[in-house]
């Protein structure tokens, strides 16, 4: 059985870094239906970059590949996934950990993971070797004041 959503997206695309930007900003314009906060639309955008990124540099090592985002809204969550079919991860608690890094040649501070955890209200890795990687985000958007005053208005009355 399906689970209900109340929207969904999906969006394939060349794992090339000036997708990064591309990815960034239409997970943000499907966020937008939900009224975030720019500080809640930031957040999101800041943890899809970094998914995507390391699509490109970790998972298929700047060689070219496909990166999919399946994005969902449900009540007031958006639901993002962001998977590629490269390389893998052998080590997915170690790949969690901050400072931690494959590529410490490149000016990089292994800080993706933990950025995406800092800025979204969950993280789900998943990841085979040879066949790819998958990050889940998710990200509950808050009712805007104005909202919570006319329902408090609205109870107060009564």
């Amino acid at each position: 059985m399906k689970e209900q959503v109340d929207n969904e997206m999906k969006l394939e695309f060349i794992s090339k870094a000036t997708n990064e930007a591309f990815a960034r900003i239409t997970v943000a314009a499907f966020a937008s239906q939900l009224d975030p906060t720019i500080e809640e639309l930031a957040d999101i955008k800041t943890a899809v970059s970094e998914a995507v990124t390391n699509c490109i540099i970790h998972g298929y090592e700047n060689k070219q590949g496909i990166i999919k985002i399946n994005a969902k809204l449900k009540d007031n969550q958006i639901i993002i996934e962001i998977s590629d079919n490269g390389k893998g991860i052998e080590n997915v608690e170690m790949a969690k950990e901050p400072l931690y890094t494959t590529k410490p040649n490149l000016e990089r501070s292994g800080m993706g993971f933990t950025i995406m955890e800092s800025f979204m209200d969950s993280m789900k890795l998943e990841s085979i070797v040879g066949l790819g990687t998958k990050v889940t985000l998710v990200k509950t958007i808050k009712l805007q004041d104005c909202e919570e005053e006319s329902k408090l208005n609205t109870l107060t009355k009564d």
